[in-house]
């Protein structure tokens, strides 16, 4: 009976030291990762019954954690932690450049704040191509690694369909993705539309297809004619996300940064794509509060009382200016006086 009590305490003992020692909240320590709750996170089956029941899907693309809480506050479906990320973020002329490890930097930002939506992982260029064993270790690490739910890959070749079956098979959902994809610009002579002559458009129904045989969940339909879009939609049972594919598949995704009018990557900055519909003009109300900034911190205008809340009592200020005389400081204590001078609430008039 000692014993088990001994044991008992001990393992008390060590809870306590647990708790006190991590920057967790008690329930997280004690409590283990939390379930998700289907009637609070987006998973595979919500896709598949909106699609079912023919409700679009929505889907945006964002990078952070900012990006991620709006998001996760609008209701939005799935989010796309894009390898655009590379464009919009870090300023490159091309998805190319970013790497896995930026990638999951962006991916974990996502996961911290968006709670809700189904999170989805690009596998950036130059990660999943080599082998099924590079691209099933990728994927892998995007979902551990960078919390993802599920990853997108680009193309239809038979090497990257090799991949997503791979992928799949070792427990991953996987999205595909055809039409314009712009990993494979080099082949593709730039950011130009598919689909618009016969042995194209025929092309993206048939990749998208086989991407659906290897068992992705869903197919990205980008810059295709809509005629295109809605015959790939209709000879699929998994559901297309449109992004300036038209109105007839059975989702839709944009950038955050674009729908909203902000600042864009440098491909776009010099044409803007024509599928970009921009509900917001968050860019100018962005500059404007910039220059404002800037003009009121030139003149002196910010901060004032009103944005400088640390106080310091009378007698700790008046102790204060002594030890900076005591040490020499004149000028020093004579700053601080007129500093808390200056910082005193100014009197309102008395009613009469």
């Amino acid at each position: 009976m000692a014993s088990s009590i001994t044991r008992n305490c001990s393992r008390f003992s060590k809870a306590i030291s647990v708790r006190f020692m991590s920057n967790l909240p008690e329930n997280t320590v004690y409590g283990g990762p939390k379930p998700q709750n289907p009637n609070q996170r987006v998973t595979l089956t919500h896709l598949r019954q909106k699609h079912r029941k023919g409700e679009p899907i929505t889907v945006v693309t964002a990078y952070d954690y900012p990006s991620a809480v709006h998001l996760d506050t609008a209701g939005i479906d799935v989010c796309l932690v894009g390898d655009s990320a590379s464009m919009v973020v870090h300023g490159h002329d091309t998805t190319l450049p970013i790497s896995l490890d930026e990638m999951l930097v962006h991916c974990r930002a996502v996961a911290r704040g968006a709670k809700r939506p189904l999170l989805v992982g690009d596998l950036p260029f130059g990660t999943y191509e080599s082998s099924t064993t590079q691209a099933v270790d990728t994927a892998v690490r995007v979902l551990k690694e960078g919390g993802m739910d599920a990853i997108k890959l680009e193309g239809g070749s038979a090497s990257r369909i090799t991949a997503a079956r791979a992928i799949v098979e070792a427990g991953i959902g996987v999205i595909g993705h055809v039409g314009l994809t712009p990993q494979a610009i080099s082949v593709l002579g730039g950011f130009r539309p598919q689909g618009r002559n016969i042995a194209s458009a025929v092309k993206v129904v048939e990749t998208a297809m086989a991407l659906q045989e290897a068992g992705c969940f869903s197919v990205v339909l980008e810059c295709v004619p809509p005629p295109v879009a809605a015959a790939a939609t209709s000879a699929l049972n998994i559901p297309t996300i449109g992004i300036g594919a038209g109105p007839f598949c059975s989702g839709q995704v944009l950038v955050y940064h674009d729908l909203l009018g902000m600042m864009q990557h440098p491909h776009h900055a010099k044409v803007t794509p024509k599928f970009c519909k921009q509900y917001a003009e968050v860019g100018e109300v962005i500059n404007k509060a910039l220059v404002e900034y800037k003009e009121e911190v030139s003149k002196n205008l910010f901060p004032g009382p009103s944005h400088s809340p640390y106080k310091i009592t009378t007698s700790e200020l008046d102790g204060f200016l002594t030890e900076l005389q005591k040490l020499g400081f004149d000028k020093a204590a004579s700053a601080a006086a007129s500093a808390a001078e200056k910082m005193k609430p100014s009197e309102s008039p008395s009613l009469q």
